[in-house]
């Protein structure tokens, strides 16, 4: 009964703080596709970790001036704003400022109306073929899960976007790609997005190229798994309370065998 109960601890505590096998990541990668992702150090990172809200609602900021002119959230809603420490007036005026086509209204046709907090996000295209005419081709894929599905998570989209450069002696690009040392195969349809100055920041911090990536990276993080933080916190219950209960099962087991020894 011990063993069993240690055991279902141990499983539980790897679905609730995300303590699990790690995937190949920086390492791995370089050995098969180029050169190794630069380490950052993180808040969110380890079981224990948080969002830097004030990170956060800088990346969503970035992502707003930039990013969102060519990629989508599908799976955030503006309300979902709220958990970044948004007021829900900031969060009404952000959605508000988007026009979301509704409907269909008495007379059968689709309408745009103002945003609600309760929309999604709203895609930058109409459907994928726009999205592929207006970038050449290349389709913008969704960031709303990106820093989940990209191995090597939030270092991978910072080494990214601060990752563009002259390509070496030799390399010739296709046309109309840019070259970038962590993207694999190294040319990139996406042309810089980030670059010193580009947003300017109402805190005060300094906009580097450095730390606009960092901040961005931090919000896609946090919206790829904005329940992170309520997830890890209810682990870190659910563990004291199975502690708890293998110590009383553990002190029960010797009261009831003590008369038979």
């Amino acid at each position: 009964m011990m063993r069993r109960l240690v055991i279902a601890a141990a499983a539980l505590a790897s679905l609730t703080l995300g303590i699990a096998a790690p995937m190949p990541t920086g390492g791995a990668r370089a050995a098969e596709e180029g050169p190794a992702l630069p380490h950052v150090y993180w808040s969110f990172s380890g079981p224990f970790g948080t969002f830097d809200r004030g990170a956060a609602q800088r990346g969503f900021q970035v992502y707003k001036e930039v990013c969102a002119a060519c990629h989508s959230l599908h799976q955030l809603s503006y309300r979902n704003l709220r958990q970044l420490g948004l007021s829900e007036d900031e969060v009404k005026a952000i959605a508000a400022g988007y026009q979301i086509q509704d409907g269909p209204n008495d007379t059968g046709e689709m309408f745009e109306r103002p945003g609600r907090p309760s929309d999604r996000f709203r895609s930058p295209f109409a459907n994928e073929n726009a999205a592929r005419t207006a970038n050449n081709g290349a389709l913008p894929p969704d960031l709303s899960v990106i820093v989940k599905a990209r191995e090597g998570g939030a270092d991978y989209i910072h080494a990214l976007l601060t990752g563009y450069g002259d390509p070496p002696a030799g390399v010739t690009l296709m046309q109309g790609m840019q070259y970038n040392k962590y993207f694999p195969g190294h040319q990139i349809a996406m042309i810089p997005p980030l670059s010193d100055d580009r947003v300017s920041y109402a805190d005060g911090t300094k906009p580097t190229l450095e730390q606009l990536s960092r901040d961005v990276s931090t919000f896609l993080a946090w919206a790829a798994e904005p329940e992170l933080e309520a997830r890890r916190a209810m682990g870190v219950k659910i563990i004291l309370f199975l502690l708890v209960i293998t110590v009383l099962a553990y002190a029960v087991k010797r009261k009831i065998w003590a008369n038979l020894h």
